[in-house]
């Protein structure tokens, strides 16, 4: 009856959700990985204390995804992972992906 009772007073909210393509809903809801970068990094920048510019914070932040994966070879499993979902990011919010010279 509970969970009938949420689920009755998030659908407004809920239904958007449903609308997007099935890679995206993926991610949206698996949060685990991203998570677990920004620990590392929490973890590394509060190790460090404080900084004298942000170029140095830039370069810790970059330290610690770097020691994500040392050798380099989980990126191809990454970008094979994250293949799906990009192309359909970029479908649903087109150009919006795309760097810029701002």
């Amino acid at each position: 009856a509970l969970c009938c009772v949420l689920w009755s007073d998030a659908w407004a909210e809920f239904v958007p959700f449903l609308s997007f393509d099935v890679e995206i809903r993926k991610v949206i809801c698996s949060t685990n990985a991203i998570e677990s970068v920004n620990a590392r990094i929490r973890k590394a920048v509060r190790a460090r204390g404080h900084f004298p510019n942000e170029v140095a914070a830039m370069k810790c932040v970059y330290m610690a995804l770097m020691s994500l994966d040392p050798t380099g070879k989980g990126r191809k499993k990454w970008t094979m992972r994250w293949k799906a979902p990009l192309n359909a990011f970029q479908i649903a919010f087109d150009g919006r992906l795309t760097p810029t010279d701002h």
